[in-house]
Formats: structure tokens, sequence, C-alpha cells
């Protein structure tokens, strides 16, 4: 069964990289009719239930999980078809530019290979050099989409800092999702993870960005993404923000990637772990909720001497949501997690010009910029 599983799934992946989108949504729903191998492995997969936390320390109070309302077959149909599934698109009109302010379009090329990414600088920098962002979007999305829904750049004016939006093009997914689930692509010095720091690299050599203060953030695949290139690079990030995303080494396939998605996964021990930030939405039927505690456990030290605390909160007529703190024994924050109720496959507290995103939510680009500034190499 497995060989026959793997020669369908292959079969999918390579119709969806060529773009023959009908093709591959009609094997798709063929192999997932009743007695064949990928609808038997579909069926065992379903998961409901509540989301417990994996802390090895005092127990902590449970937020329930919503019924998933997207099933991992539909799933597979909508990604096949095109897009993210689970959320609502909506967009309007894209800010102007602050005078002075610089939205580049530029592009990159390595021996690792070639990516096309806009760069944003602010009017008005506090100081230079300045914190540099590199922001990774989610499937389908572009570098402007992206933009303008996390509003990083009205972030990045406020605070003084650029921000990169590298571009995953069509030619390496169908997509345009990060290739985080690729053996191929979860390494230093090989594939998106190398192409990702040379062009980051590229940055710091051309334009006043601060080499001690530099941080990677992404959403669903981007976020997966991130925190693939954060740990495979910790001389370049100093921090890396997770939305909606999965542990680094949680796939390595197309197969194990939607069985990551669908039940979550643990992914590996890190050699390397980084300061981390994390949002996750328990109502995303996407990228299962699990994956997001699973990140932030991977990326917790070794160690003993933290300290641990959590607050509730909730947003002006939005939703409720829990913080938890993971603090060293010198008083600097390792990481933090967001659990956000009743919140999607989408940006917390993101804006409507932009795909993907959940006005209702906490601001998940302003705690990120909050927390990325704490962190400086020394």
């Amino acid at each position: 069964m497995k060989s026959a599983l793997s020669t369908t799934m292959a079969k999918i992946t390579a119709l969806t990289k060529s773009g023959k989108l009908h093709d591959a949504t009609a094997l798709i729903q063929a192999s997932l009719r009743p007695s064949t191998p990928l609808a038997d492995t579909l069926a065992s997969g379903a998961i409901e239930g509540e989301f417990t936390r994996l802390d090895d320390h005092a127990p902590q109070p449970k937020m329930p999980i919503r019924p998933r309302r997207t099933g991992l077959a539909e799933t597979l149909r909508k990604i096949a078809a095109g897009g993210m599934p689970g959320t609502t698109i909506t967009r309007s009109s894209p800010e102007p530019l602050p005078s002075g302010a610089q939205f580049l379009s530029l592009s990159h090329t390595s021996p690792h290979g070639h990516r096309d990414y806009r760069l944003y600088i602010p009017a008005k920098p506090a100081q230079t050099p300045m914190p540099l962002i590199v922001m990774l979007h989610g499937c389908t999305q572009s570098p402007e989409d992206f933009a303008a829904g996390t509003g990083m750049n009205l972030l990045a004016e406020e605070f003084g800092c650029m921000v990169a939006y590298p571009a995953q093009p069509s030619g390496a997914n169908a997509q345009k999702c990060w290739n985080w689930f690729r053996p191929g692509d979860q390494s230093r010095d090989q594939g998106e993870p190398a192409i990702i720091a040379a062009l980051t690299r590229g940055v710091l050599r051309d334009y006043p960005a601060d080499p001690s203060r530099v941080y990677i953030a992404g959403l669903s695949a981007g976020a997966a993404a991130a925190a693939i290139a954060a740990t495979a690079y910790p001389d370049i990030f100093s921090a890396v923000g997770v939305h909606s995303g999965l542990p680094v080494g949680s796939a390595h396939d197309v197969v194990s990637a939607f069985s990551a998605m669908r039940s979550g996964a643990s992914g590996h021990v890190l050699r390397t772990p980084v300061p981390i930030i994390a949002f996750h939405g328990l109502a995303d039927a996407t990228v299962h909720p699990d994956n997001g505690t699973a990140v932030i456990e991977q990326m917790l030290p070794r160690q003993s001497a933290m300290t641990r605390t959590t607050r509730r909160g909730a947003t002006p007529n939005g939703h409720s949501y829990r913080q938890t703190v993971h603090t060293a024994a010198d008083g600097s924050t390792i990481a933090e997690y967001w659990e956000v109720e009743q919140a999607s496959h989408a940006w917390s507290g993101g804006h409507t010009s932009g795909t993907y995103t959940d006005p209702k939510g906490p601001n998940a680009s302003r705690e990120m910029v909050r927390f990325f500034l704490q962190h400086t190499k020394r």
C-alpha cells in the first residue's frame, strides 16, 4: 500500500508543479474514492479534540480547539486547485508610501539560486545601521500582498527597520509555497535556506542594515521555512517569528507534510535553537495547532533555569488569547507563544488590504517587532 500511495502522491505533486491543476485535482478525487491507499490513509488521520501543551512543568489550563471544519481530503483538493484553504480572501487599497520611504523591487542571484524580492527602507530611520526583518509569505501570496496584509512596512517606519520580502516563484512551487517539507530545503548550505541566507547577506552588504539585528518571520509554509532558515543560520538570524507554521524536520515529502499539517508533528532535536515568537489560531483547520506547541518546545534550550509565565487577554471586540513567555535566568525572553481563540489560518491582527488576515486577533506584526528588537547578537 505504501508503494502505491507514494506513487499516487508523486503523480499529484508532479501535476501540481507543472501547473496542471485540473488533472491534479481529478487524480486527487479519484484517489479519495473508497478502497484506495490515499483514501485509507486520510480516513485514518481524522483528528478532533482538545489541545494540550507539551510542557513538562506544571499543568496548564486547556484552551479548546474548535472542531475542524475542513477535512484533509478537502484541503488536498483546495491546495491542488490553488489557494490556502480555511480562510477568507479580502483586499482593499494599499497604504501609500510615506514621503521619502522606498519599497524597492530587487533581485538576488547566488550559486544556490535566484529570487526576486522587495525591500522596504523607511523614510526617517531613528538610527543607522537599521534592524532588518526578512518576511516569507505563505502559499499563493506575493511580497506585495504579504506586506499589505501584515502591515509590517508601517511598523518598519515606526521603529526604523528595513524589511525584505523574498518572492517564491511558481517555478519553484506551483502554489508559490516555500518547500519546507523537502529534505533538500531543510539544511544549511543547500536549497532554499541557502538562497534566503545569501539574499539576506546581500542586503547586509548593499544597504545600511545592522548585522547584529537580523530577524526572519513567515506565515504557514513561509513560517516553516523561516524556522528552518533561522536554525540553519543562527550566525545570521537573531530571532524568528513563526505564524501558523510547523517545526523543523516535521516532514520529508508531500505525504508526511500533509500528515504533519493534519495531525501535528514534533520535528527533530535542534543543535542551535534561536529565540522565537510564535502565533497559532486554535481554530486553524489547515495547520493543526499542535504544531505551534511543537515549534516552541523545539526551540527551547535544554536547560532547567527558565521561568514560564502565562497571561490571558482579549482584543477589543475580537479574539481572546493566551500568551506564554519563557524567560532565562538572566531575564531575557527566550520564547513567546500566542494561542488565539477562534482564529483560523490567517495572520493575527492583519490588515484587510492583504490576503489571509484576521483583524480580530492580537497584532502579530507589532508583537514580533517588539520581541525581535529585544535580541541583538553580541
